[in-house]
């Protein structure tokens, strides 16, 4: 970008004397702009020609010429960033972005939130680090898991409205009596992003490479094959009854993708780009449900913006906008809720430790003061007692069993835990027992090497819509299961959820899965420690933000009003 390069030169000639005007030799500029007294000459004259100065030189080699300043770098890098925006340049505009935070924060403020942008309402939306690909099967982070379910579709869907599933590319499924054939019967009027019509056969396709995938094959483990019984029929056959089908078929990890194009989709919103620095999503018009209402939705990837020192730090809530701190009253805080979504720690049953031993420990962190001395600032988290509402932790009598002498605990990311750890470690020296901290640098399991050998793990659970089949799920597919249980310990479990799903019954179901994490609790394999605390500020004027159990909004729903003329 030359005028960014030009800018960068600008700020140099500046800087030597905060805008005053001087008295200089071109030898001396091209030493401040490590340039050729040739190439200085020619930004002078083009620098000049923009108005952004005045040089009036004289004959001679070494002779000094007067150099006069008109306007300031800062108002010039604001009009070249809002002419970058006006014209679509969004990439050019985080490059002139590209500041420390205070400068950074005072450039961007009047940018952010939600605007009409040559016609069309635009939402621009600060985040504090890079969103990972989005590739298909289970994705670590909520953001990631947010933008897939607004890129793409599924069969059916859940929405803010119910825990049960609703169609989506499905506009209604039947099931046989004895719940081994399913068919899903789909809109005739679907659309790839790319304008192209859907067929049964692509949606096919993209299932069947969905379940070739080894985590799915685990969730759609009941699945026996999906055929097309009509051009706009999906029938799917199972080995078995598996009533949490269509809540599977939900979630963002069975979300349909063009089996050529696997950035294509056909949600609400279209991606337009990817990048390190910049996520552009733009509304589909050929979306088969509701028509989003805003056009586009920007993530600017701004992680000095979150320095903590300011005041704005991102690591869990949502922050739709920012400003300078006489300015941050002007945000609403618009919607704001205590996450089903929880850190937990889970405890290896067998030969180190005793129930009793287990029990100690989850009474350690629950019957003192452990979690309510926790130095965290910002109200993220809330310390609790259920892994859902309703699903209490049994209450033991005290129990007093030495602990062992050694311990290790191993835990991820979220950086609230690196702080539990530490506290925890600090209260069990006290009684004896030296416990050995490993962190994995990680969002889940994925890629750790010490699961099976740790005695103690801490992990942070996401809890999505239809909260009993999320945990169903989890039981299912993460890896923690089958290392830190035995092998037969875990057959039995996954035997168990097998019974489970067989019931065709909603609130049965969920009943029988509540017992299993019941005896989990009671067991003291597994207890909940805390709830987030999610929220999303916004500027005035954005309209329709509704946090949803991720701690996001549906992008569809939000809504900027016309501006006054």
């Amino acid at each position: 970008m030359r005028q960014l390069n030009r800018l960068h030169q600008y700020q140099r000639l500046w800087h030597a004397t905060e805008g005053e005007a001087q008295s200089v030799s071109v030898t001396e500029l091209a030493t401040r702009c490590f340039c050729s007294e040739r190439h200085m000459r020619t930004l002078l004259r083009q620098m000049q020609q923009a108005g952004w100065l005045s040089w009036q030189s004289q004959s001679g080699r070494g002779k000094r010429g007067e150099l006069h300043f008109r306007v300031s770098p800062e108002s010039l890098r604001s009009e070249m960033l809002e002419q970058a925006l006006n014209t679509g340049q969004q990439q050019n505009a985080l490059a002139l972005a590209q500041l420390d935070a205070d400068d950074l924060r005072t450039l961007l403020n009047p940018f952010l939130g939600g605007f009409w942008q040559n016609e069309t309402p635009t939402l621009r939306i600060p985040y504090y680090r890079p969103l990972d690909p989005l590739e298909p099967g289970f994705l670590p982070g909520r953001a990631e898991q947010h933008l897939a379910g607004q890129i793409f579709s599924g069969l059916t869907r859940f929405t803010s409205r119910s825990t049960l599933p609703q169609g989506e590319l499905a506009h209604h499924w039947d099931i046989s009596n004895d719940g081994l054939s399913w068919r899903f019967h789909l809109h005739s009027t679907l659309h790839w992003h790319n304008g192209d019509a859907v067929t049964a056969g692509q949606l096919q396709q993209r299932l069947r490479l969905l379940l070739e995938l080894p985590a799915l094959r685990k969730l759609f483990a009941s699945v026996a094959s999906i055929d097309i019984t009509h051009p706009w029929c999906l029938a799917f056959t199972l080995h078995r009854p598996d009533y949490w089908l269509a809540h599977r078929l939900a979630s963002y990890v069975s979300c349909l993708a063009h089996p050529q194009s696997p950035l294509i989709g056909t949600g609400p919103f279209r991606l337009v780009t990817f990048s390190q620095e910049l996520v552009r999503l733009e509304s589909h018009d050929h979306y088969h449900l509701g028509h989003p209402l805003l056009k586009a939705v920007e993530f600017w990837i701004t992680p000095q913006l979150f320095d903590r020192d300011l005041g704005t730090s991102c690591r869990h809530p949502v922050e739709i906008a920012i400003g300078e701190p006489d300015e941050l009253r002007h945000l609403q805080p618009v919607s704001n809720s205590i996450s089903l979504g929880f850190c937990y720690l889970a405890q290896r049953p067998g030969a180190r430790l005793s129930q009793a031993q287990l029990r100690r420990l989850v009474q350690i962190i629950h019957d003192t003061s452990l979690l309510q001395t926790l130095p965290l600032d910002e109200n993220l988290i809330n310390p609790t007692r259920e892994l859902l509402p309703g699903w209490k932790m049994p209450d033991w009598p005290p129990q007093n069993e030495p602990l062992p002498k050694k311990l290790t605990l191993l835990y991820h990311l979220p950086v609230e835990l690196h702080t539990m750890a530490e506290q925890l470690k600090h209260y069990l020296a006290t009684l004896g027992c030296e416990l050995t901290l490993i962190f994995h640098d990680g969002k889940n399991w994925d890629g750790c090497t010490q699961l099976a050998s740790a005695d103690l793990m801490m992990g942070d659970r996401l809890i999505g819509e239809a909260p009993e089949y999320a945990l169903e799920q989890w039981l299912r597919c993460d890896q923690l299961w089958p290392n830190l249980l035995s092998a037969p310990h875990f057959a039995h479990l996954q035997a168990t959820l097998d019974a489970v799903q067989r019931q065709a019954d909603e609130r049965e179901r969920n009943l029988a899965l509540q017992d299993v994490f019941n005896t989990l609790m009671n067991d003291a394999i597994l207890t909940p420690l805390f709830n987030y605390q999610y929220r999303i500020s916004a500027p005035p004027g954005v309209e329709g933000l509704h946090l949803n159990t991720r701690g996001w909004f549906d992008f569809a729903e939000a809504w900027l009003p016309a501006p006054a003329r």
